[in-house]
């Protein structure tokens, strides 16, 4: 009796699990710390873990290619190569002290979903591309998405000339040294055209446990949010002693507490009318150099990730954090620097897409939930660019960024599976995923 494709989709992708967890390995032993793992961007280990994914493309008779960003492309060509392609992948630059799960199950996810594919003798309608991209972790180099958006030719200005934080050295001086061109990116020359994507799809492990709450291994994405960020803020006001009196202080630190406080009560405000945001002080402490029991702190710094899934509650929770901003330097006598700004626009996910990944997920006997992202993806920085796009997350433990994030290796494969199912669909039966925004 002929296979239904929902078990010949199952029995594929299954059979790659050998091979799945001996990459992982292979990526993690290069990498590995104490604790955890840490793949630089545009660094040697984050390249090692690029050249093992290549060696399992050729390996799998894929075409292989690298931009000018230095990302990596593994095509397995379709039966209308005019058509544009399909493209699935992540990251495989982590935090430092990271986990070995986040950004790299995309990747690995995508070669799997192809090797089933190979593995079932089928030939796609259109091109189907794995794509292992640079330098997604915004930590580094204080910008977002940079190899997505040096392939889709969406640099931001000056983006070429900021230093990685821990070698001093520009981001141009990196792609080089990777084998990238980093003068052809200041050119505004692009690798990758939006109009000729077809549709770009992600799978990325949970960064919340929500889907650990749910006891469900696969999460289908609802959107992606936007941010801003000031990296290096810093608060100027008078270093005095301790027994001042208020009414003379000048206080950066007290003035530091009045805007933590300020976004707290604007975050609370969203979050009680049904608009989901999230405010983050990831640094935030006085100037070390002189601080003291005794003395009342004149410098405070900070680092602030304010981010949304609505283009107008970003924009409204900024323009607040300035205007308290104004009102806190009047009434505390201080000055407020917060020096570069960065941003990334909100990602909105394809409801064709989303809906063929239901139905995937549903025809594989898969249960899956809604989720909305809380954090940043490659996959915002193409639906930006106009490329319809979604995202499957896998079901993680402990979150992501630590070392101890837990992807169990069958959650692993079911997303792997629904990714397959739907690639399988969208390029056998000439499904559109592009519709009018």
């Amino acid at each position: 009796m002929e296979m239904s494709l929902s078990d010949a989709v199952s029995e594929s992708v299954n059979q790659q699990r050998e091979m799945v967890e001996k990459l992982f390995e292979q990526i993690a032993e290069a990498s590995r710390g104490d604790p955890g793992i840490t793949r630089a961007p545009y660094g040697p280990d984050e390249t090692f873990a690029h050249n093992v994914m290549s060696a399992r493309a050729a390996d799998l008779g894929l075409e292989i290619r690298t931009d000018a960003a230095a990302n990596t492309y593994m095509t397995l060509p379709g039966r209308d190569r005019t058509l544009p392609p399909i493209i699935t992948g992540s990251h495989l630059d982590s935090v430092a002290r990271g986990g070995n799960f986040d950004g790299a199950a995309g990747v690995l996810a995508g070669l799997t979903a192809v090797a089933a594919i190979k593995k079932m003798g089928l030939t796609p309608a259109r091109d189907i591309t794995v794509m292992s991209i640079r330098a997604e972790e915004s930590v580094w180099f204080q910008v977002s998405y940079l190899g997505s958006r040096g392939a889709l030719g969406m640099l931001p200005d000056g983006a070429l000339d900021v230093t990685r934080v821990d070698t001093g050295r520009t981001l141009a001086e990196h792609i080089a040294e990777c084998g990238g061109d980093p003068n052809a990116l200041r050119r505004g020359e692009r690798y990758l055209d939006p109009t000729k994507i077809h549709a770009f799809v992600e799978v990325h492990i949970e960064q919340a446990p929500s889907l650990v709450e749910a006891n469900v291994s696969v999460g289908l994405c609802t959107g992606i949010p936007g941010n801003f960020r000031y990296p290096n803020a810093r608060i100027l006001g008078r270093h005095d002693h301790v027994g001042t009196p208020r009414r003379f202080r000048q206080d950066a630190m007290m003035a530091a507490a009045d805007i933590a406080m300020t976004l707290d009560r604007i975050w609370q405000d969203n979050e009680s009318a049904g608009r989901p945001m999230a405010v983050t002080f990831g640094r935030f402490h006085t100037d070390t150099s002189v601080h003291g029991m005794t003395t009342i702190p004149g410098e405070f710094r900070f680092s602030l990730d304010v981010r949304a899934y609505s283009p107008e509650v970003v924009s409204d929770v900024e323009a607040r954090f300035h205007a308290a901003i104004k009102e806190i330097e009047q009434r505390r006598r201080v000055t407020f620097e917060l020096g570069s700004r960065a941003e990334a626009g909100v990602g909105e996910v394809s409801p064709n897409i989303l809906r063929g990944l239901e139905a995937a997920a549903a025809t594989l006997n898969i249960p899956t939930m809604h989720l909305g992202s809380p954090a940043s993806h490659d996959a915002a920085a193409f639906a930006k660019a106009g490329v319809p796009m979604a995202m499957l997350f896998v079901r993680n433990e402990n979150g992501s960024h630590n070392p101890e994030e837990a992807m169990d290796i069958g959650d692993f494969l079911k997303a792997a599976s629904v990714l397959t199912h739907w690639l399988v669909t969208e390029t056998s039966n000439g499904n559109v995923a592009r519709e009018q925004h």
